[in-house]
């Protein structure tokens, strides 16, 4: 159900000095709820007791100004469950703090935190559903990736994975009985999972009072795709980064393999080579513009059912992209040419060729852009159909951790190239992208616009590489064969995908594994605010919602 909108915190700075945030004040701020304290590789972490969170998570958020729950990660130990809560600051994420709640290993229940941040009303079903953690006051604890019926929780130590699993297809009740009996124009119906406008295997169990939205639900999980627990029996140096690529399959797969290897690299403490970095900056950008290309071309089928002309427009550019990204990694999807440390090889020979087909692509884009901007930006239909509809305010897509062009489009300035650099980002000149008109319009332009950015820091990167000296050409440090972090080591990290934050959260247990591996989808926050977007909108209007969120099924589900 869709809620007001909360008032903007009016905290001030607490605990923030000249070199940092100051954990020594953020503890004393939370005083006789902190019962100890842990040394994460990002940040430091409060531990708290289960029957306390919501006042930690309240102090932190309103007085010391955390307004951003990026993810929330559940793990089991020999002797505890444990959940943590990563907080960050929309303002800036390089201010980070830890929320550690350890539970009973015979009674695994903690307080609930999405009263307080509501985006984790889905991260807390996720740790329920696949470790067992069960959080009181939910507003809806029941499974959210799995069937109500499934015995068990996968990620739990216990779980037994041979155990047979049946699933009846029971006929349910008519959900909206009582309003029948009243003789309202209330209607349920269903909108896949199988349908084009999901964009995948997405269930949305929608409400209609009338011609318009009352209620609707996102059932997610029909994909399984079991990334974490691959990732957590796979080595960190080989096995891991090939996995990647296939959470946001469509084409972000190099945005998706600097996220594994900014979290790895920093827990392992390995640098990357100056050349490296810039080659992995312009790839990057160039996935970006791809992903940025699917997506308005999808949206505009979703919008108003053109197929012969946005559609394909945008994927005869996208295959430039492609063309050029093949060329650099050979592949043209799972790419797998990122590596600990670097790339997996150079530029493609010979270079002057491979400049030349990315500067025909860059000089070419501004023409493609405007044709863009007349068929979309400027088509009276979308405008008719995007304007003042699928409005999130700024405070609510914090409230649910939203991330990407789907924040930005709200107005919400965050944009962690920027705000928390990696890579080659803050040696180049290029600007974040906002729009403040909160509504579908507002999101189509930010991708519109934000293609115009990654060219400009694609064109830089070219520059550098060609005139990079010969002799200086490093594309990988020098890596151990095998990595074994010291034991208990834990970080959070993210990159900027190109629908918003993508995180990896690792625990070393001093083997060449991790120990738990987290993966933070941006998709999945985002698409959690859909009922606020779409509550008093008709059905066509939640579609152009769905749409403008540009989300992969396979990075929700994961």
């Amino acid at each position: 159900m869709s809620l007001e909108a909360p008032e903007p915190s009016t905290h001030t700075d607490v605990g923030v000095t000249e070199t940092g945030l100051d954990y020594d004040v953020l503890e004393s701020l939370l005083g006789e709820l902190v019962i100890d304290r842990e040394t994460h590789h990002n940040a430091e972490a409060f531990v708290v007791r289960p029957d306390r969170v919501a006042d930690a998570l309240s102090v932190l958020r309103e007085e010391a100004g955390f307004d951003h729950c990026s993810c929330v990660t559940a793990q089991q130990y020999e002797d505890r469950y444990e959940s943590i809560y990563h907080l960050k600051k929309y303002d800036d994420p390089t201010q980070e703090v830890g929320v550690v709640v350890p539970t009973s290993i015979h009674e695994p229940k903690s307080q609930s935190g999405s009263g307080v941040y509501r985006t984790a009303d889905w991260h807390e079903r996720e740790a329920y559903d696949l470790v067992g953690i069960e959080y009181d006051d939910h507003p809806d604890l029941r499974r959210i990736l799995l069937p109500e019926t499934w015995q068990g929780h996968p990620l739990s130590q216990n779980y037994d994975q041979e155990r047979q699993q049946v699933v009846p297809l029971t006929e349910h009740a008519n959900p909206l009985e009582e309003d029948h009996r009243g003789g309202t124009d209330t209607m349920f119906i269903n909108i896949g999972p199988h349908h084009p406008a999901t964009h995948g295997v997405l269930h949305l169990k929608t409400t209609l009072n009338g011609e318009q939205v009352a209620d609707v639900e996102s059932d997610i999980g029909y994909l399984h795709r079991c990334e974490e627990q691959i990732c957590q029996q796979g080595t960190y140096r080989h096995q891991i980064m090939p996995y990647p690529d296939r959470w946001d399959y469509i084409s972000a797969g190099l945005l998706n393999e600097w996220a594994y290897a900014r979290a790895a690299e920093d827990l392992a403490d390995i640098d990357v080579p100056e050349y490296a970095q810039i080659i992995r900056t312009m790839s990057a950008e160039l996935c970006r513009i791809a992903s940025h290309l699917l997506a308005l071309g999808t949206f505009a089928i979703d919008v108003y059912g053109d197929f012969s002309a946005i559609f394909m427009y945008a994927f005869r550019d996208r295959e430039v992209v492609q063309n050029i990204l093949e060329d650099l990694t050979g592949q043209r999807m799972m790419f797998n040419y990122f590596r600990l440390g670097g790339v997996a090889w150079d530029l493609p020979e010979p270079r002057e060729k491979f400049f030349e087909k990315t500067r025909d692509f860059l000089d070419e884009l501004p023409t493609r852009l405007e044709e863009y901007h007349n068929l979309v930006s400027g088509n009276e239909v979308l405008q008719l159909r995007c304007v003042d509809t699928g409005i999130l305010e700024p405070e609510v897509a914090k409230q649910y951790g939203c991330t990407g062009p789907v924040a930005r489009g709200s107005g919400v300035d965050y944009d962690l190239r920027r705000d928390d650099p990696y890579g080659y980002y803050d040696r180049l000149d290029w600007d974040v992208v906002t729009e403040d008109g909160c509504d579908n319009y507002s999101r189509v332009l930010v991708r519109l616009r934000e293609v115009e950015e990654s060219a400009k820091i694609i064109d830089q990167c070219v520059n550098l590489l060609e005139e990079w000296p010969e002799d200086d050409r490093t594309i990988q440090s020098n890596v151990p064969r095998t990595l074994k972090p010291d034991p208990d080591t834990e970080i959070y990290r993210a990159v900027e995908g190109a629908k918003g934050e993508l995180g990896i959260y690792i625990r070393s247990d001093g083997t060449d594994t991790p120990a738990r591996f987290k993966i933070r989808s941006p998709c999945f926050s985002n698409l959690q605010a859909l009922p606020e977007m779409a509550e008093g909108e008709y059905v066509p209007d939640l579609v152009a919602a769905l749409g403008s969120l540009d989300i992969v099924l396979g990075e929700v589900d994961r």
